[in-house]
């Protein structure tokens, strides 16, 4: 190895310890930190902040990075991978001022308490002017880069590398007129029972039941841990230690099983990543919609498959014995996939999922182009609600506030949540071809299979592969819509009779 790579990765893996002390303060400010210690929170992480971005942009990076991408040049090794995409980040990086990074800790910190504050109160106005600074973040972020097509593209690329928002409209053009026609054939038919979902279940047990779940599916918890929070997420500090959050909601409990499954999938891809990618930039998932496949693979096409229910329900059954007295797996399994209206995104059923996505997607294009003012967004939130889906939140907490990434200046990350959706089901369907009988594996509750195919074709990589080149080195095509219409098509066909 060079000495200059040697360098290189001493410098790097300083930059990952730092932002990773940072990553352990944010999962601290949402699981125990009082809320009084907000602003000097924001201090803490606006200092780490500004140190890492400096010594991750410092001259010394710049000149060893210049010279490894020559020294590297047409090689497809782990370290050539490494150069590429730390040269990349760096290209970024050093289009922001060390200010506007401490800046935006600040910012956002106060932001999110905000957001909490105004979420439980159900009153946007509390949470406007700390909007209206986290947009002028943006508005400045998008100024330090040359004009791209599109404003949002410059938001986009930091979450999907290479993807476009013509491109992002383009395959959500092609996918919703095809849901549009799923869902209004659902809604013609019979619906499915679903009450015994939303009756009291205890709290502990649920969680409990969480736990076996994830645990079965291979989530390490020697490794990681799962906690509760306002918002359910998975952060990784290094490979050994990737934890989640979780919540459990009285009005509908179970739901609590389906996102410790979901961020599960997020921490198994990082407890994945090859152990030598730690402390380098290589060492997460390669983007946020190839993160998003999995959670939602393991949530969905998984965690609410027929054959998953009929291993998991009998021990469900057992645990809460009256709420599903004299209901089968079958039974279950439909309710759990039941399609209805919800004004929740993370509550939503598969069939409406991607309805979210495309309304939040045209609210903050609006939002960064200026073509709608952020004091109507509740009001157009609603109107695009009955729009889209066809109902209307009765209030800001069921609306406009129910997400938490405005307030950590997250745009251009809603789009890759149904993009995940779409190559959830391209690797399922390559999946099947090459586990044969997975199902049945299911059905007995071996998931080994599956986690260690994964493990070889996705997790390992890291961010080695660019995600539309390892989505068409896995599947043989960049991101496609039809395998999830197919997907959607026929279990819905079971389910309802259509």
């Amino acid at each position: 190895m060079s000495e200059k790579l040697n360098q290189l990765k001493e410098i790097l893996g300083e930059v990952s310890d730092i932002n990773h002390a940072a990553s352990v303060l944010g999962w601290d400010q949402q699981v125990n930190m009082p809320r009084g210690g907000a602003e000097a929170r924001g201090q803490h992480l606006a200092t780490l902040g500004k140190i890492a971005h400096q010594k991750a942009t410092s001259d010394e990076v710049g000149k060893l990075l210049a010279d490894l991408k020559q020294e590297f040049a047409g090689s497809d090794s782990d370290d050539a991978a490494l150069v590429r995409v730390a040269a990349r980040d760096f290209d970024k990086a050093t289009r922001l001022p060390s200010e506007f990074v401490a800046e935006q800790a600040v910012v956002t910190t106060a932001s999110f308490e905000a957001w909490a504050e105004a979420k439980k109160k159900s009153d946007f106005s509390i949470f406007l002017p700390h909007l209206e600074k986290v947009m002028g973040l943006m508005h400045k972020y998008v100024s330090y880069f040359p004009p791209a097509d599109h404003p949002y593209d410059i938001l986009l690329d930091d979450y999907e590398p290479g993807m476009k928002t013509i491109e992002v409209k383009d395959i959500f053009n092609k996918v919703r007129p095809q849901q549009v026609k799923l869902i209004k054939a659902i809604r013609e038919s019979k619906q499915v029972k679903a009450d015994f979902l939303h009756k009291k279940y205890a709290e502990k047990k649920v969680w409990d039941f969480s736990e076996v779940i994830i645990s079965k599916f291979g989530y390490d918890f020697s490794r990681g841990r799962q906690d509760k929070a306002a918002h359910p997420f998975e952060t990784s500090f290094s490979v050994n230690d990737v934890r989640i959050t979780n919540r459990y909601k009285a009005e509908n409990p179970l739901e609590t099983l389906f996102s410790g499954m979901h961020e599960a999938g997020h921490a198994m891809y990082e407890q994945g990543v090859n152990p030598l990618y730690d402390r380098t930039p290589l060492a997460n998932g390669v983007s946020s919609a190839v993160h998003e496949s999995q959670s939602r693979m393991w949530e969905n096409l998984v965690g609410r498959s027929l054959p998953f229910w009929e291993y998991f329900f009998p021990e469900l059954k057992k645990m809460f014995p009256s709420q599903l007295d004299g209901l089968s797996a079958k039974t279950f399994y439909k309710a759990v996939n039941k399609v209805e209206p919800s004004l929740i995104r993370v509550e939503a059923d598969e069939a409406t999922y991607n309805l979210h996505i495309m309304l939040r997607l045209e609210l903050e294009i609006g939002m960064l182009d200026g073509s709608i003012a952020l004091k109507d967004l509740p009001e157009i939130w609603n109107s695009k609600m009955r729009e889209y889906v066809g109902i209307t939140p009765p209030d800001d907490a069921h609306g406009v506030l129910q997400d938490i990434h405005w307030s950590w200046a997250l745009f251009g990350y809603f789009p890759t949540y149904a993009l995940g959706n779409l190559v959830s089901a391209q690797l399922w369907e390559r999946i099947n071809k090459d586990i044969r009988g997975l199902d049945d594996q299911i059905r007995k509750g071996q998931f080994d299979s599956l986690l260690n195919w994964l493990r070889e074709k996705v997790h390992v990589y890291g961010r080695k592969h660019d995600p539309q080149d390892l989505i068409q080195k896995v599947t043989g095509s960049k991101i496609d819509s039809a395998p999830y219409v197919r997907y959607l098509t026929k279990k819905y066909n079971d389910i309802y009779g259509l």
